[in-house]
């Protein structure tokens, strides 16, 4: 079993580097998004991943219930969570407690029997944003990323679509 982190900037290449290392592992792989189209452009972007991926994918869909999703798929192909940092900002939306919901990833994480490969942005690399709310995700977005890589066996960063081990 194997836990890979992979995380980057935007239009980075990170998620076809997931997507590549998914799918070198066998079985059928499946993919767990985290987005949900809600306006037309969003609505775009998941059209032209689903595209580019091409078919041989179990879809799921699961914007909030990320840990109760990787249970349920557990013991088949590996699987591709794309992205948590959607799946964090679903998460403060809904009011969640993040912290508890991103501990709780963690502990399963090291319950898995088939791979798991999540794709996260590194948010915190720019200037201090100028609103509570932004700051609050930056915040967030960087201390789940510390947790899942702690959990994780591997965390690759891509930088334009080239990437850099880091574990």
């Amino acid at each position: 079993m194997a836990v890979i982190l992979i995380t980057g900037g935007a239009r980075s290449g990170k998620s076809r580097r997931a997507e590549l290392r998914t799918r070198s592992f066998p079985g059928q792989p499946v993919y767990v998004a985290t987005a949900e189209a809600l306006d037309a452009e969003m609505d775009e972007r998941i059209a032209k991943h689903r595209e580019r991926r091409g078919g041989g994918w179990i879809e799921r869909e699961v914007p909030l219930d990320l840990v109760e999703a990787l249970a349920e798929t557990d013991g088949g192909g590996a699987r591709l969570v794309d992205c948590l940092t959607l799946w964090l900002s679903n998460l403060l939306h809904a009011e969640r407690d993040w912290s508890q919901e991103v501990a709780r990833l963690s502990d399963a994480l090291a319950r898995q029997r088939s791979p798991v490969i999540m794709v996260t942005n590194e948010v915190g690399l720019g200037i201090v944003p100028d609103n509570a709310l932004a700051r609050t995700f930056r915040d967030a977005a960087g201390l789940m990323n510390q947790s899942i890589a702690g959990a994780a066996d591997e965390v690759e960063f891509v930088v334009a679509g080239l990437p850099m081990k880091l574990k």
